[in-house]
């Protein structure tokens, strides 16, 4: 039993762990980013050995200026060697409160994994407090929540399909929530409550994310083999219908997807990806781009072209109160080894090109410096 993974994370802050810091890691990547009501950005990612692997660390970084960012301001570590922490989220609820995601498991996958949390009731202090960790579910999150017009908190946890990968250990209680679920909150993150998931066909690490439509229904969107899946609900993710491929191709990888200020959606995804010969490399990332849909999704329109290179991935956003966008994303895990961050408009997105003041693309934010991983260009 993975009874170590049951047992909080250590958060250290100001940390001074050389093998953490940017001059020591050796691999990073699957960002996440906030932005608070003063203007500070938080940029979350994970590290921590050679790879994703037991060991692993989640990493938080912030910066007043969106220019310059600290480098050690938050490290998430576990005592047991054996448990790793990954893929974290950050997130502002509508309370202004700052939180942390990030998912506990021994070994790579143990069948159950783990969601925890940290909160910080004030992320633009000058010294952030964060509350102890505290386990919400069991599965992953990659992905933001959502909140609903009627103030429920939904959750995006998912635990992966043994179908896909083999879990280190059985647990056979959980085989009714090998699904992409949802969890909500209806009393500000008190308490959470599973409401029911998707099985999607060709299922692939979900990092599913939930929109709700103009006529009240949940969209959820999933990472598939094909690109992107896609399930709707009308009775608030208690049942799911229409299972299937949404129209978006895609490299089996993270999207970003997220109703806006205007009322439009944003998706950032990868367009017409460039993929190898060999039928099994389908896992090349390039062409990421943002586009927006007035229609709840059924028509696209505008492209702002992110970034072309190919070991692009990870995209994920924030609209601040001005409706500018701001995205993170990585490139190159373990050669250029970089978090990156792009700055738009929806105007920058219905042009195709850059028109705002202010906007920017593919800024390095980080680059890791540690000797990279053996075997590694």
């Amino acid at each position: 039993m993975s009874e170590p993974a049951l047992n909080p994370a250590r958060l250290y802050l100001r940390h001074a762990f050389p093998e953490y810091l940017t001059a020591g890691r050796r691999w990073q990547g699957i960002p996440s980013i906030e932005r608070t009501e003063g203007g500070r950005l938080y940029v979350t990612w994970y590290s921590g050995g050679d790879t994703e692997e037991p060991g692993n660390v989640v990493v938080l970084e912030m910066s007043d200026d969106g220019k310059s960012f600290t480098d050690g301001f938050l490290l998430v570590k576990h005592d047991d060697p054996e448990v790793r922490c990954f893929d974290p989220t950050v997130w502002i609820d509508p309370r202004g409160r700052f939180w942390l995601f990030w998912t506990q498991s021994k070994g790579y996958f143990d069948g159950r994994d783990g969601v925890w949390a940290a909160r910080c009731d004030d992320p633009d202090a000058k010294e952030p407090l964060f509350t102890s960790p505290r386990r919400i579910a069991d599965g992953l999150m990659l992905n933001k929540p959502t909140v609903t017009k009627n103030g429920d908190w939904l959750f995006p946890v998912a635990l992966w399909t043994d179908e896909y990968i083999k879990p280190g250990e059985e647990h056979p209680e959980l085989r009714d929530q090998t699904l992409a679920n949802l969890y909500r909150s209806r009393d500000g993150g008190e308490s959470f409550t599973r409401v029911g998931g998707v099985d999607m066909p060709r299922r692939a690490f979900d990092e599913h994310m939930t929109v709700e439509l103009s006529d009240g229904r949940l969209w959820m969107l999933v990472r598939t083999k094909d690109g992107i899946g896609q399930a709707f609900s009308s009775d608030g993710g208690a049942t799911w219908e229409n299972a299937g491929f949404s129209g978006h191709t895609g490299p089996n990888s993270r999207f970003f997807i997220r109703r806006l200020r205007s009322g439009r959606i944003l998706l950032v995804n990868h367009v017409n990806p460039t993929y190898l010969t060999d039928p099994k490399d389908w896992n090349v990332r390039n062409n990421l781009m943002a586009m927006l849909s007035e229609d709840d999704g059924k028509t696209w329109t505008g492209g702002l072209m992110l970034d072309t290179r190919t070991g692009i991935s990870y995209p994920d956003g924030k609209e601040d109160e001005t409706g500018r966008i701001w995205l993170t994303y990585d490139y190159d895990r373990y050669g250029a080894r970089e978090i990156l961050m792009a700055t738009f408009t929806e105007e920058d997105i219905l042009r195709g090109r850059l028109t705002s003041p202010g906007s920017e693309l593919a800024r390095v934010i980080n680059r890791a410096t540690g000797e990279k991983p053996e075997g590694r260009n």
